[in-house]
């Protein structure tokens, strides 16, 4: 296994343009000519797991729905948390991402069957599960609906929140009202503990009374923190794109990282191990890294298992969640520029 830390490069000063904008200088890394380019730097081949020397990661390329794979990936250990973010099946129709897979609604729901119920073997006795889900409005809102009915087949997990993360841009302006949600389903086996975090949203809600140990309070006297906490509408996350740090140029529907700490604070203790068993960015792995949990994240796609690796390294090296609008692969602008 080589050392890919000495392929990073310094981050330029100044955005790419093209056309007088700033734009990402790639596009998605797992197709065409690009992917053929970069498969031959990725570490790791189907079957293969990376452990994490210095506080005990795990990264493999790996298949969900495939059981045993998911049990070479934690062998006897169990997850207090899982976070999943599959593929939506919902296709958007840009020149960016005209290649986004897209399959029967019948073979999408076998295909998450699958990999829910290899994703409830291991998962602890009181354990949380949350799965970000798309909705393709052009197509009967599919595979949400669908989806939600198949999770009533599992009756070992509890139906917990149904969250709502609004993006700052959206699509559908000239002829819809502009598409600007994400969901995310909250399931619990068991009874897992929760705590309680807040936004960085100030309470503004004036007279609001309510009668406390017999006196009279209003809003703003009560509560234990001058902000408000999250509800199961997330206004206050950005969606990630080029403009921003952790942006991982060339990975579609990055989550962002806020997003997903959210989740690792409220729904798990230092120490505990997280699960992500469609590891695309890495977004995961590196709120456990900043949070102190283990995480143990998968792809079957080496391109990503190789992106997720880097991102922790390039963490690690430099401080940075992310490279913004710059190239992961560095390797490919040596070559470029020889």
């Amino acid at each position: 296994m080589s050392d890919t830390k000495q392929l990073y490069f310094p981050l330029l000063e100044a955005p790419l343009k093209k056309q007088g904008q700033t734009t990402e200088k790639l596009k998605r890394l797992d197709i065409g000519k690009r992917r053929k380019e970069i498969v031959q730097y990725c570490r790791l081949d189907y079957g293969d797991v990376w452990e994490d020397p210095v506080k005990g990661h795990r990264v493999g390329v790996l298949d969900a729905t495939k059981g045993d794979d998911v049990h070479i990936l934690l062998r006897s250990e169990k997850a207090n948390l899982v976070i999943n973010d599959p593929p939506y099946n919902v296709k958007v129709g840009n020149a960016n991402t005209r290649n986004l897979s897209k399959i029967s609604i019948k073979d999408y729901i076998t295909f998450s069957k699958q990999w829910v119920m290899n994703t409830l073997n291991v998962m602890q006795e009181h354990s949380h599960l949350y799965i970000w889900i798309g909705a393709d409005y052009k197509d009967n809102f599919q595979p949400l609906p669908d989806f939600m009915l198949m999770m009533r087949d599992f009756i070992e997990l509890q139906t917990r929140n149904f969250i709502t993360m609004r993006n700052q841009r959206g699509f559908g302006t000239q002829h819809n009202w502009m598409w600007v949600r994400q969901e995310l389903l909250h399931y619990t086996r068991g009874k897992p503990g929760f705590q309680v975090v807040y936004t960085d949203i100030p309470k503004i809600l004036r007279g609001y009374y309510k009668v406390v140990n017999g006196k009279k309070t209003e809003n703003l006297e009560r509560g234990k923190s001058n902000t408000i906490r999250p509800g199961n509408v997330w206004v206050d996350i950005q969606q990630v794109f080029y403009r921003m740090e952790e942006n991982v140029p060339g990975c579609y529907a990055q989550k962002p990282l806020k997003a997903i700490e959210r989740i690792t604070l409220t729904s798990s203790k230092q120490d505990d191990l997280i699960l992500d068993l469609f590891a695309h960015s890495g977004t995961t792995l590196i709120a456990g890294e900043r949070t102190n949990r283990r995480v143990y994240t998968m792809d079957n796609d080496p391109v990503f298992a190789e992106l997720t690796i880097r991102r922790l390294e390039n963490f690690r090296d430099t401080g940075r969640t992310g490279w913004q609008w710059h190239n992961p692969f560095c390797e490919l602008e040596t070559r470029q520029t020889r």
